[in-house]
């Protein structure tokens, strides 16, 4: 089990005020990581932090504009200098921009999808990959967090779904072109995962529909996640690069 641990290594969440990346710090912590969360809720990542030291992890908090240029340069640095080089960038802030359809979004709510789901995620990586060779390290690794919308067609998720989609692509062809420098990148994509935010629509009247359309008959927990996360984030996936991992419970199998 050694393959799996992060003992010694420093990885940055993006997002990590809820959701996700909230939960993704514990788990790589627990598994031996030294963990930097960033998010713009500075209190919540905070909260967070407090409960992961607390529990014999180690993990400090920087505040963290995603879509800000600044904001992005001071985290990756304030991660270097908190726990020295970073070994894993997690790539995990997302948005939404609500059940609209192509028809109904404007200019401003596909800049604000794109530019917190894809350009950050193109803005930290470059980043990333500059520092791993002004470091010199010998490689580093980035993990992108996508999503089943991206290989489903469904009404209402554009933007979001389409952003997701050109981050699988991305994905790709940031392997091919980060290997020269040492960068192994890779993607996780989460099918119907109960959240805070996706309680609202998957515990509604529709639950029912949507669970159907699963064939395990089920929703996904945080839980599920954490295999794949540890496989990314350890050396257990030193020889993938490219890959996007979907944890969907067959959902991207089922019949539309």
């Amino acid at each position: 089990m050694d393959l799996f641990s992060l003992e010694g290594k420093n990885v940055a969440v993006t997002g990590a005020s809820s959701g996700f990346g909230h939960h993704f710090a514990g788990v790589l912590a627990d598994a031996g990581a030294s963990v930097v969360l960033g998010a713009r809720r500075t209190e919540k990542i905070q909260a967070r932090v407090d409960e992961i030291n607390g529990s014999g992890g180690k993990a400090t908090g920087v505040a963290l504009d995603v879509t800000d240029l600044r904001s992005c340069s001071d985290f990756l640095q304030q991660a270097e200098e908190t726990y020295g080089p970073v070994d894993v960038l997690i790539n995990n802030a997302g948005v939404e921009a609500g059940a609209k359809t192509y028809a109904m979004i404007d200019e401003d709510d596909w800049d604000y999808v794109f530019d917190t789901n894809l350009k950050s995620v193109w803005r930290l990586s470059k980043m990333f990959t500059e520092a791993v060779g002004r470091t010199g390290q010998s490689e580093g690794n980035i993990i992108n967090i996508a999503s089943i919308t991206a290989y489903r067609t469904i009404k209402g998720q554009f933007p979001y779904a389409v952003s997701k989609a050109a981050l699988v692509k991305a994905t790709e062809i940031m392997a091919l072109e980060g290997a020269r420098y040492g960068v192994r990148v890779n993607a996780m994509a989460p099918g119907y995962i109960l959240t805070d935010v996706s309680r609202v629509l998957l515990e509604s009247e529709r639950s029912d529909t949507f669970v159907k359309g699963i064939p395990m008959r089920r929703y996904g927990q945080f839980e599920d996640l954490n295999g794949p996360l540890l496989l990314l984030a350890s050396d257990g996936s030193r020889y993938m690069t490219g890959s996007t991992i979907v944890v969907d419970g067959g959902h991207i199998c089922a019949e539309l």
